[in-house]
């Protein structure tokens, strides 16, 4: 028969089925992950391991019962074809794959993947509800807090669901673990506008149970009509006052700032109402007679909430001031002032002009070297790139850069540059100029006035939208003017850039000189194309049996993420060199990652010998052209000690079986011997009556061979290189009747590697329980707090309490813990909970604590009247009367409703009260809600329990008040 099921399995193994799950749970919750399989008759148990693994990292197993915190894994199933994974206290770090090995006799019969995930669901908020007439807007809808990261978001207009090709979801990672979700809508809003029309955005997520939706009414903005005038005086020399009228916007919130000439001039006043629900407001600006000396245009530009671009009007002072107008010439003074600046232009041109030209063209001539690389790129180390410029003029210069024609920002100063066309600026941040401005005349459709009319734009047609900038980390540096020993200047400058292969590789930089304020590129200088370096990264030597030969060891050192792929390995011995082992041409050749990055592999070949002795040494050496010195990888013989666990014990039929773990060593020749340890009393010698053995007479420690009952499982190959064994003793005489157990035992594992043996050492310890009273001590207040207590005595080791109360379903409570020394000298512990019963459904935001917080202060709960039938002491006041404290008892069912009310308007003195005389402390008051009963009758009796754990009790003890109700079932 046994030979049937090994040939079952035998077969099994070729043919494994590999299962994919997905378990869903929430956070601090426990699950189980299934893994089952079918077994045949006749299985042993002893042949049967379950393995699994977590981040390629054991988290439980029955060999050896392994198991790491926070997971469980339940052997009794094992027979039954049943072995979950228990999960306690989920986390977002135990989510991920776990992987089920399953093994018998050393053979893989079933494997299974399980993905555990931790739902979340996410919270739903609106950040933008702005909507600009006339523009294209962008509302959105923000999710936060949830996971897995998976979410859907749909828009509605008028209860319609929205089918838009334009509409964005972003979805990011918070540094909780958690994620946050952005979804964006763009809406172009159009007259006439009805303000009862609503947007709703819903969220549909996996840890929902129904979508959550959240509606709202668009806030939509007016842009305004802006016109710019001047003020009539009665006199030439009167101020120049200029008007400007803004007209037709909404909200009310906006600002004006006048503008000469490219520079802020500082205003304010009110606005005004329209008949039409809109406002307009008139600014005045007075000019002083230097501004006014200035002329040129002056604007008015009006800035909006929410608005990025602003509208603006001007007027010109050459056409609108007054005293500029009466100084202008007549035709014929024109014509003779025209004549006689020709003639001196002509003459001025004659006798100066060519001099002047070659002055001006020695002065502007600029000497551009070429764009200086650094002589090594490598990744991830900073490199710069450098232009000198020098000439008379070369403090007047400007440098850009572009990499393959991207231009490059300062990344250091204004952040990670996103890609996409940037929107203008508003003037706050980059102040108007006449290089920007420029005279346009442009009006909107006369949409019932709400549209702006604009008479002068904010930005010229010839320049250009802002193009995608070069992503990645740069730095810009310019170098104060050099004044040489002649009369040229020298400008120096340069770029720091972080090197990636992806951005880099094959890519070219580019510089453009040219003067400040002029568009007009004097000199361009274009850079070579540069090689990105990235150094290699080596792993250790490895060690593996070479196929087919069991006399030779194959030696193996991989090599990743280097550039470019050149790469040499050199094998040495104590010897001199050794000749790598020629791999298969899809092997030897370096292999690209998707991210450029290559990676390759060595071998040789080495006799088992030669490493076994222990003395021979092996190294590697990895050169590579970004290495300034080559990477050396060494290995010293193929002997390795042993680690030796400590001693493990389970009991099984009142019998102890030992176990002791011997890993990572080799060869795998080692010896186990068990010892087991008793205590003996020396005697004297009565037949030599020595006076020296008198005094000779203390205990003494007996250590003596156990030969029965051991059993060594291994050695098993567990890496190339090393082997591990499980030491095993079932204590002799262990749950006989008459037979003394043996004070301890001890594992004495020895090996070549050792110079001397291990020794592990195993007492028995006697943990005694504490002594656990029948029933739990409660107490009742007049307002309806009852105090549970439970006083433990005794005990050699610490007792976990967990108090938990309600209804149908029972929830945590808080408590306080009290130890001390009785007046026998024996340990004493006591617990107490305070617990305050509320009726009917909890009101929106409130929770199950009892007692809230608000600016890190606690606040004093207000507790309800008790209802219950039976008759309960209620500490309505205490008086001390010879020693003997009186107490007043009334059945609730007594009261009437008028009483009822009297008291719950006295909550708060009676609570104060409570805490005074019964020492309560408010942080430690339960409230607990309890539901109704069947048919929306009176309320369900409430349950108080508490749980007692203790190393030497095997199960949990459990002790349960139930309120007595006549009407509630219990």
């Amino acid at each position: 028969m046994k030979f049937k099921v090994l040939s079952y399995y035998c077969l099994l193994g070729c043919i494994i089925l590999v299962v994919s799950e997905e378990v869903l749970t929430g956070p601090s919750s426990s699950v189980d992950l299934p893994c089952s399989k079918t077994w045949p008759e006749g299985i042993e148990s002893d042949l049967l391991k379950v393995t699994w693994l977590h981040n390629h990292s054991v988290v439980a197993s029955n060999v050896g019962n392994h198991t790491e915190p926070g997971y469980s894994l339940n052997a009794s199933l094992i027979l039954n074809g049943s072995f979950p994974l228990t999960v306690r206290n989920a986390s977002f770090g135990q989510q991920g794959v776990y992987e089920c090995y399953v093994r018998y006799n050393d053979t893989q019969v079933h494997f299974s993947n399980v993905t555990l995930l931790i739902m979340v669901p996410p919270s739903l908020s609106v950040l933008s509800s702005v909507l600009v007439l006339g523009r294209e807007s962008i509302l959105q809808c923000e999710a936060t807090g949830f996971n897995p990261p998976q979410i859907s978001f749909l828009w509605t207009h008028r209860g319609q669901e929205v089918t838009s090709s334009t509409a964005t979801t972003t979805v990011t990672p918070t540094p909780g673990g958690l994620y946050r979700a952005v979804s964006g809508l763009p809406v172009t809003l159009t007259p006439p506008v009805n303000p009862n029309v609503t947007f709703g955005c819903e969220v549909t997520h996996v840890a929902l149970k129904r979508r959550l939706v959240r509606e709202f009414k668009p806030r939509p903005v007016y842009l305004p009509e802006v016109s710019v005038s001047t003020v009539p005086t009665s006199k030439r020399a009167s101020p120049l006052t200029l008007s400007c009228d803004i007209t037709g916007f909404s909200p009310q919130n906006v600002s004006v700032l006048w503008i000469q000439n490219g520079s802020a001039l500082p205003v304010p006043p009110p606005t005004q109402l329209n008949l039409d629900s809109t406002y307009r407001t008139r600014r005045f600006y007075t000019l002083t007679e230097e501004q006014r000396n200035q002329g040129g245009e002056v604007h008015c530009v009006v800035n909006q909430p929410h608005i990025t671009e602003p509208v603006s009007g001007s007027v010109n002072l050459t056409a609108a001031d007054p005293q500029v107008q009466e100084q202008i010439l007549t035709k014929s003074a024109k014509a003779s002032v025209a004549m006689m600046i020709i003639s001196l232009t002509l003459v001025f041109l004659m006798c100066f002009g060519f001099s002047w030209r070659r002055r001006d063209e020695k002065v502007k001539s600029l000497n551009v070297s070429g764009i200086i690389l650094p002589p090594r790129v490598v990744v991830g180390q900073k490199g710069r790139i450098t232009v000198s410029i020098e000439g008379r003029r070369a403090d007047r210069v400007q440098a850009a850069w572009f990499l393959n024609d991207l231009p490059i920002v300062d990344t250091t100063c204004t952040g990670p540059h996103h890609s996409g066309r940037a929107s203008r600026v508003s003037v706050s941040s980059h102040p108007y100029s006449a290089h920007h401005l420029g005279r346009v005349s442009v009006s909107s459709p006369p949409y019932s006035g709400r549209m702006s009319r604009i008479s002068v734009t904010s930005m010229s047609e010839k320049g250009p939208l802002l193009p995608l900038t070069a992503p990645g980390y740069y730095k810009l540096h310019t170098q104060q003017p050099l004044h040489s020993s002649s009369a040229d200047k020298q400008l120096l400058s340069s770029v720091t850039f972080i090197p990636n292969l992806t951005l880099h590789k094959g890519a070219v930089f580019k510089c453009q000189v040219s003067y400040k304020g002029k568009d007009k590129v004097v000199e361009e200088k274009v850079s070579d194309k540069f090689t990105v370096l990235a150094t290699p990264e080596v792993s250790e030597i490895k060690l593996s049996d070479s196929s087919g030969d069991a006399d030779t060891t194959m030696l193996t050192v991989q090599a990743s993420r280097f550039h470019p792929d050149v790469i040499t390995f050199r094998w040495f011995c104590e010897g001199g060199e050794l000749s790598p082992v020629a791999l298969a041409p899809a092997l030897a050749a370096p292999r690209p990652d998707g991210e450029g990055f290559f990676s390759a592999m060595s071998q040789c070949r080495l006799p088992r010998a030669e490493l076994e002795r222990g003395g021979t040494k092996v190294w590697v050496t990895v050169h590579h052209i970004a290495l300034k010195q080559p990477i050396t990888r060494k290995t010293t013989g193929f002997i390795k000690k042993p680690s030796v666990s400590e001693i493990t014990s389970a009991s099984h039929n009142a019998a102890l079986t030992f176990s002791c773990e011997v890993t990572g060593f080799y060869p795998p020749d080692v010896s186990v011997t068990w010892l087991q340890l008793r205590t003996v009393e020396r005697r004297k010698d009565a037949e030599r009556g020595s006076e020296e053995d008198e005094d000779d007479d203390d205990d003494d420690e007996e250590r003596v061979e156990i030969t029965e009952g051991t059993q060594l499982w291994g050695p098993l190959l567990t890496d190339p290189a090393t082997f591990r064994a499980t030491a095993v003793l079932e204590e002799p005489g262990s749950g006989v009747k008459g037979v003394e157990p043996a004070e301890g035992v001890m594992c004495r594992v020895d090996h070549c590697s050792l110079q001397a043996p291990v020794e592990r050492v195993w007492r028995r310890a006697h943990i005694v329980p504490p002594s656990i009273p029948p029933s739990l001590s409660v107490r009742w207040t007049g307002d309806g707090v009852g105090v549970f207590s439970l006083l433990l005595r005794g005990g050699s080791a610490d007792t976990t309490l967990l108090w938990a109360a309600g209804g149908a379903t029972m929830s945590l409570l808080s408590s306080e813990e009290s130890k001390a020394t009785g007046a026998e000298g024996h340990r004493e512990m006591t617990s107490t909970c305070a617990v305050l019963r509320l009726s009917g459904q909890p009101s929106q935001g409130s929770g199950t604590n009892v007692h809230s917080h608000t600016n890190g202060h606690t606040h004093k709960p207000k507790p309800a009247m008790l209802e219950c039938e039976a008759e309960v002491a209620f500490i309505d006041e205490e008086e001390e009367d010879d020693g003997v404290r009186r107490t007043q008892r009334a059945p609730a069912e007594k009261r009437s409703d008028g009483q009822r009310e009297k008291k719950e308007e006295s909550t708060d003195e009676k609570s104060e009260q409570t805490e005074t005389e019964m020492g309560l402390d408010p942080a430690y008051i339960n409230r607990v809600r309890l539901g109704e009963g069947e048919g929306g009758g009176e309320r369900e009796p409430l349950r108080v329990s508490v749980e007692i754990t203790h190393p030497a009790l095997s199960t949990p003890v459990y002790r349960i008040w139930t309120e007595a109700k006549t009407d509630a079932r219990l």
